[in-house]
This record gives structure tokens, C-alpha cells and sequence, in this order.
């Protein structure tokens, strides 16, 4: 299919009504066990000193035995997020 004929496609689809798209050979997922979260999303990341406790860096490190970072930053999105939340 060329570039074109994609474009129209899914400009005519994007203007339809949802009660209006044909979703009955797309099968429903209703099991997300398997899922991985952020598998195709990757925030831009940036790199910086940032000096913590070391009782809390220790902690995050015996969590696992690697992701100590990853899990921090974790913390820190789920905190940033209650906070809109609640500003919100």
C-alpha cells in the first residue's frame, strides 16, 4: 500500500464517529498479564548528578540486582503524578 493511500485511509477513519468503525475482526484483549508496561514508549531521558541519602540509594539497591536508577525514577513518576492528581 503506498504512503498516500495510507495517509487517505486513515484520515477518513480518524473522522468516523467510534460507533461508526468496524472493530468485529479485531479480537478484544481482556488478558493483560502478559503485557510490558512502557515497551514501546521511552521518555526521553537526561543525565545528572544528584546527590541522596545513601540509605535510600542502598535501599533502592537491595531491591534488585540491577534497576536501582530505573526503580528511583519510577518513585519519582509516581509521586510527580499523585501530585497532579491532587492539584488537579
Amino acid at each position: 500500500m503506498d504512503k498516500k493511500r495510507l495517509d487517505r485511509e486513515l484520515t477518513e477513519l480518524a473522522s468516523k464517529p467510534e460507533q461508526d468503525i468496524d472493530l468485529s475482526d479485531v479480537p478484544e484483549v481482556r488478558d493483560w498479564s502478559n503485557a510490558q508496561r512502557g515497551r514501546f514508549y521511552r521518555p526521553v531521558k537526561q543525565q545528572l548528578t544528584l546527590r541522596l541519602d545513601a540509605d535510600l540509594v542502598e535501599w533502592f539497591k537491595a531491591q534488585g540486582a540491577t534497576g536501582y536508577q530505573s526503580r528511583i525514577n519510577e518513585a519519582l513518576r509516581r509521586f510527580v503524578e499523585r501530585q497532579k492528581r491532587h492539584a488537579a
